[in-house]
């Protein structure tokens, strides 16, 4: 059967994309940040998943404000890199795994959760950003990825708990999949930022390593917080913190941190990072 290993959680700053495929990773700007993912390639070299489920927002390029699904699941075999207004990056097509992810909708949605199933649909910055800074910039991605949407744009979006219970039936839906598979269940956005008004640039250093301490030893009670809370703490951006409860939704409870890397920053975003394996401390 499959089985979910690993969880991968990591910003997923546009910036971070165009520095990569413009050559600028060692710059003294962004050689700091990049070296935090040093450990990060090494370590899935070792534990080379065959599918990530990646959960992130979409940026107004699959959706747009006339439909915006809560959740939704890419069930395609291939998703080409969106073009966000210069052109799509220079990365390779993600190649999707249509029956695990048609399985995952059926058992999530008999779950009670509602997904929206998604045939085609191209993939921005907060998919393949994540991608980049795991593997590098191969010519292929070296593992199949489902991509997995949710709605931290419009509000209202769902709420932490939500989210947490969701990834405990993704992984229901994973683990009964009649296939021997190492699947990692990634969670992407964040941490704390504000594109606009009058509090944009905001980042609270005390906010985000609080939420990576309870992630690893607290996520039931951290997915408690309401949306008042992330929006006064950690920006109207902030919000898709939500996105790593799924994934951590997704593990055991007891879990083994491999890896915590945390920046400030890239743009204007705090960067933050973890590697949580399955199997304990």
């Amino acid at each position: 059967m499959a089985r979910v290993t690993a969880g991968v959680f990591s910003s997923h700053v546009p910036a971070i994309g165009a520095a990569m495929d413009n050559g600028r990773t060692t710059d003294p700007y962004w050689q700091p940040l990049f070296a935090g993912f040093d450990f990060s390639r090494r370590w899935i070299e070792s534990n080379r998943p065959d599918v990530v489920l990646l959960v992130f927002n979409d940026h107004a390029t699959a959706f747009s404000l006339d439909m915006i699904p809560t959740f939704a699941i890419g069930c395609a075999e291939r998703f080409e890199p969106a073009d966000e207004g210069w052109g799509p990056r220079q990365v390779p097509p993600v190649m999707g795994h249509p029956e695990l992810a048609a399985h995952i909708a059926q058992s999530v949605i008999l779950d009670e959760f509602d997904l929206t199933i998604v045939n085609k649909m191209d993939v921005d910055h907060g998919l393949t950003v994540p991608l980049s800074l795991m593997f590098g910039q191969p010519r292929a991605w070296p593992c199949q990825v489902i991509p997995f949407a949710v709605n931290v744009v419009q509000y209202p979006p769902p709420t932490g708990h939500r989210c947490w219970r969701l990834g405990a039936a993704l992984r229901r839906a994973i683990e009964s999949f009649d296939q021997d598979l190492n699947v990692q269940v990634w969670g992407t956005g964040g941490m704390s930022h504000q594109l606009q008004g009058p509090r944009a640039g905001l980042i609270n250093k005390v906010f985000d390593n609080r939420f990576l301490d309870r992630l690893v030893d607290d996520a039931e009670g951290l997915s408690r917080i309401p949306h008042i809370e992330y929006i006064r703490e950690a920006g109207s951006e902030g919000i898709e913190l939500v996105m790593w409860l799924i994934a951590r939704g997704a593990l055991d409870d007891q879990v083994r941190q491999a890896h915590r890397f945390y920046h400030v920053p890239a743009s204007n975003t705090a960067v933050g990072h973890l590697i949580l394996e399955n199997g304990g401390k």
